[in-house]
C-alpha cells in the first residue's frame, strides 16, 4: 500500500518537529505543522534587537550528517539552503585559577593540552577514547533512531549496555581513565548540554566525544535560526504546510485513535496521524486532557524526574573580541556541590559555571559592524525545586553573571554594554510549556532512558505519536533528529498498512 491521500500533523515546530514533517513530507504524507509562537524553532527560536541576532537555544551542530540526511531523501543538498561552518577549539575551558584547555578533535593539539595540564593521564585518556567509541557504535549508531516500544526492546540491548557499564555515569567513568580533576571535568561537561548531570548520567552518553571528534563542531551561518529557516523552506518545498501562530488546544480523539486537531483560532482539521513536538507533560495533560490515557500518562510523566533549567543573559557589546572563542566554559570553584546544588537540593547558588556563547568570532553577520554578540548560560534547577521569583531575582542574577563574564575576561564589560536582556526557567515554562520550565525534557538517568521515556508512539491512542527530547532518545539536536527518525519510521509503516 501506498502513503497517497494519507495526511498527518505535527505539533510543534522545533528541531524533532520539522525533521519528522519533512520525514513524513519526503514519504509522500500531507503534512502539517502547527506552531504556536510567531517563528518556528522552538527552543532554537531568535530575537532580534539594536542590529544583534541573539539564538534562543541550541548553539552546538554537531553530527550534521544526520540534518544533511533530511536533504538527500528527495536528492537535495542541505548546502544549497544553509552554509555550515567550522568551529575551532570546539570549546576552551577556563577554570578560577587561570588554568585553560582547548577542546578540539585536532589529535596533536588536544594531545598537547593534555600533556600542559594533566601528562600522567595520556594514556587514560586514549583508552577513555576508546571506550567512547565502543558506547558511541551500540548507544548512537545502533540504537540511536531505533523505536523502544516495549520492554522486550530494551531487553535485546541489555547485553550491549551491560557490556559497557551504562549503570555508571559518566563522571565515574571519566574517573576510571584519567586522574587529573581538571582533565575529569573536560571529559564529562557535555552531558550539560543535554540536561543531564555528569555524575548521575548514564555512561553510555560518554559517547558524545565521539561523536564530536567524528563529526566535529559546527555554527551555521546566520545562527542556529537560519538552520531552522532552511529546514523550513525544504518542508515547503516538497509541499508540506506550516501554520504559525495559532497553539494547538486539543488532540480530538475516539476511541483510541485521535482524529481532530483544534487549535486557539478555532481551525480544525482531520488527520490520520497526529505527532506531537511540543513538551511531553503539556502533551498528555491539556492537548489530551479529559482522556483517561491523557490522565494516565500525565501522572505516570510528572512522577519522573525532569532536567533542570536555564538561565540565560543575552548582550551586545561595543568591539570585537578575537581573543574569547565560539564557545567558552567558564567552571566556577565547585563541581560536584554546584551539581547537587542545582539537580538536588534545588538551592540558587553563590557561585555558578558559564557556558558563554560568543557567535561572532565565527560569523561576523550576527551583530553590526564592530560590534559583537554574546550569551552566557548557567543552568539552574527547575521549578519543581527552586522557588524563586523570578521577575526579582533575575535582574540580581544577570548582574552577577556579567560581573563574573568581566572579572574573567572582559574587565570594562559595563562600559560596552549596548543591549542586555535574560531569560528564566518561567520564560521557559510560558513561551514553551515546559514541564516546571524545564530545559530539556526528562532528565537523562538510566532508568528514564530508551522504553523508560515517553514513547515513540503512544501505547494507546494508536495514531499519536512523539517526536523531541522527551522521547528516545533525548535531547541535543542530534538526539531530537534521532526521536524523528524513530517516529517516522513508526508512522509511515503505520500509513501504509
Amino acid at each position: 500500500m501506498s502513503t497517497e491521500g494519507k495526511t498527518a500533523c505535527v505539533i510543534g515546530a522545533g528541531f524533532g518537529g520539522l525533521a519528522l514533517a519533512i520525514r513524513l513530507q519526503a514519504a509522500g504524507i500531507r503534512t502539517t505543522v502547527v506552531e504556536a509562537r510567531d517563528k518556528p524553532g522552538g527552543r532554537a527560536y531568535v530575537w532580534e534587537r539594536e542590529g544583534f541576532t541573539f539564538d534562543a537555544g541550541p548553539t552546538v551542530v554537531t553530527d550534521p550528517a544526520c540534518l544533511e540526511e533530511l536533504w538527500a531523501l528527495t536528492g537535495h543538498e542541505m548546502s544549497a539552503n544553509i552554509e555550515l561552518m567550522p568551529v575551532m577549539p570546539f570549546y576552551r575551558l577556563n577554570w578560577p585559577d587561570g588554568t585553560t584547555f582547548d577542546y578540539s578533535n585536532d589529535e596533536a593539539q588536544l594531545r598537547e593540552a593534555i600533556l600542559r595540564i594533566a601528562p600522567a593521564d595520556l594514556a587514560g585518556y586514549d583508552a577513555f577514547a576508546r571506550y567512547s567509541e565502543g558506547v558511541f557504535e551500540e548507544g548512537y549508531r545502533k540504537l540511536g533512531s531505533v523505536p523502544f516500544l516495549d520492554f522486550a526492546s530494551m531487553v535485546k540491548a541489555a547485553p550491549a549496555l551491560a557490556k559497557h557499564q551504562a549503570w555508571r555515569s559518566v563522571f565515574s567513568i571519566v574517573s576510571k581513565y584519567v586522574k587529573s580533576e581538571y582533565l575529569r571535568q573536560a571529559l564529562s561537561f557535555h552531558t550539560l548540554l543535554v540536561g543531564g548531570n555528569p555524575f548521575t548520567t548514564s555512561s553510555i552518553y560518554a559517547l558524545i566525544h565521539k561523536l564530536e571528534k567524528d563529526g566535529g563542531v559546527w555554527w551555521a551561518r546566520g545562527g542556529t535560526n537560519r538552520l531552522i529557516a532552511a529546514m523550513v523552506r525544504h518542508f515547503e518545498r516538497l509541499g508540506g504546510t506550516i501554520r504559525l501562530s495559532d497553539p494547538v488546544v486539543q488532540i480530538h480523539t475516539v476511541g483510541t485513535r485521535a482524529t481532530d486537531v483544534e487549535c486557539a483560532s478555532g481551525w480544525k482539521e482531520r488527520f490520520d496521524a497526529v505527532a506531537s513536538n511540543g513538551d511531553v507533560v503539556h502533551t498528555y495533560r491539556e492537548l489530551l486532557k479529559g482522556t483517561k490515557r491523557g490522565d494516565k500518562e500525565t501522572k505516570r510523566l510528572t512522577a519522573k524526574r525532569f532536567s533542570p533549567s536555564l538561565f540565560v543573559v543575552h548582550f551586545g557589546l561595543e568591539g570585537g573580541w578575537p581573543g574569547i572563542p565560539h564557545h567558552t566554559i567558564l567552571f566556577g570553584p565547585r563541581y560536584r556541590g554546584l551539581l547537587e546544588d542545582i539537580y538536588d537540593t534545588g538551592v540558587l547558588p553563590q557561585d555558578f559555571s558559564i557556558y558563554l556563547h560568543h557567535p561572532t568570532v565565527t560569523d561576523p553577520s550576527m551583530a553590526p559592524p564592530g560590534k559583537s554578540t554574546f550569551y552566557a548560560l548557567v543552568p539552574v534547577a527547575h521549578m519543581g525545586k527552586l522557588t524563586v521569583d523570578w521577575e526579582q531575582v533575575g535582574p540580581i542574577l544577570e548582574q552577577r553573571v556579567l560581573a563574573e563574564v568581566g572579572r574573567r575576561l572582559i574587565p570594562d564589560i559595563d562600559d560596552r554594554i549596548v543591549t542586555k536582556f535574560h531569560y528564566t526557567p518561567r520564560d521557559f515554562s510560558s513561551d514553551l510549556n515546559a514541564h516546571l520550565g524545564s530545559a530539556f525534557s526528562l532528565e537523562p538517568i538510566l532508568t528514564q532512558s530508551a522504553y523508560f521515556r515517553a514513547h515513540n508512539r503512544d501505547d494507546e491512542i494508536s495514531n499519536v505519536y512523539l517526536v523531541g527530547a522527551g522521547t528516545h532518545p533525548g535531547a541535543g539536536i542530534p538526539g531530537v533528529v534521532g526521536s524523528a527518525k524513530a517516529t517516522a519510521g513508526l508512522m509511515i509503516k503505520d500509513l501504509t498498512e
